[in-house]
């Protein structure tokens, strides 16, 4: 189960809680431009936008979870089991595994106007990237730096969402989370009036009153409720600094302890990272369970004219400055 939000002060924010009862051994990845993308059904691509993001690297290909592009677009898978349906191949489409459909996007476009045009002859298909990695379900939210849309391939074809929250967790399918805010319409920062009975005299007793019955439980639909209310409510400061520790706290908002969810025998799912990417400056921030330490790597720092992955180990063990 996951988390994605963006954000805006005055650079464009994007990220997600990735939350599972286990790891694979994902890295923070740039892809630079000349690195020869390889798919399975469709022409390769050897000159591209520079991609950086976190990856799983099998075999020399980066199999991203969320990742942007030098230009700003962001991207990002999130778990949707039993509502992803992937299709047959088809003739005279753009036939894009699940794995390579944020290299795909990516790669070529810019903003969100070139996804919908790109999307327009793209087939999700059923490709497996091996027999020991088959495709997870998954749906996605892809971001510029103005506007969000979500992709869902379902049983009745590939659907286009305009995001108009810029949020993304897991089931149900996005038009159902959308609804469901109207569930919510009366929740308020500010302090509540009575209206409940003008034969009661009902009075405020604690601050934070006007946001009771804000979801607190961990499922991917009050994720997507508390996410919400929480970013579209956020207010920080226009550094890079203030911008990216209220981004992670909006995160942390929907953010998993070990032990709440339980997955049987000794497993429990937890937020094995949080990132937050500044989409116009190329820099990719990260927290993980144990490290609550934010890191940032800068794809502009390394040579993105190369054609070689560079991976960054991500640093999990607890980092803490002692001031005596």
């Amino acid at each position: 189960m996951c988390t994605a939000v963006t954000y805006n002060t005055n650079n464009h924010y994007f990220g997600r809680n990735l939350d599972l009862e286990y790891s694979y051994k994902e890295t923070v990845t740039i892809t630079p431009r000349n690195y020869e993308f390889k798919f399975r059904k469709v022409g390769d691509i050897n000159k591209h936008y520079a991609i950086i993001g976190m990856a799983y690297v099998a075999n020399n290909y980066p199999l991203y979870y969320d990742a942007i592009n030098e230009k700003g677009l962001a991207m990002a898978g999130l778990n949707f089991p039993g509502n992803a349906n992937y299709k047959e191949e088809k003739e005279n489409k753009d036939n894009i595994a699940p794995f390579e459909f944020i290299p795909w996007v990516l790669s070529q476009c810019k903003n969100i106007e070139e996804v919908k045009k790109l999307l327009q002859n793209t087939n999700i298909a059923q490709i497996n990237f091996s027999n020991e990695l088959p495709a997870s379900p998954l749906h996605w939210i892809i971001s510029d730096k103005e506007e969000s849309i979500t992709v869902e391939s379902v049983k009745e074809g590939l659907k286009i969402y305009d995001n108009p929250v810029g949020v993304l967790t897991n089931n149900p399918t996005f038009d159902i989370h959308m609804f469901n805010l109207n569930n919510y319409m009366s929740l308020s920062t500010e302090q509540p009036i009575n209206n409940f009975s003008k034969k009661l005299n009902l009075e405020t007793y604690s601050r934070g009153m006007g946001a009771m019955g804000l979801p607190g439980d961990l499922s991917s639909a009050s994720r997507f409720v508390k996410a919400t209310f929480t970013k579209m409510n956020s207010i920080s400061g226009d550094s890079e600094s203030s911008s990216i520790s209220q981004f992670f706290h909006i995160l942390e908002s929907v953010y998993q302890q070990r032990g709440c969810v339980h997955m049987g025998e000794d497993k429990y799912e937890i937020t094995i990272y949080s990132s937050c990417c500044n989409m116009d400056k190329g820099i990719y921030y990260y927290k993980t369970y144990e490290n609550s330490q934010i890191t940032g790597i800068d794809m502009y720092k390394e040579n993105l004219e190369s054609n070689e992955l560079v991976s960054y180990d991500l640093i999990k063990n607890q980092q803490i400055l002692m001031q005596n």
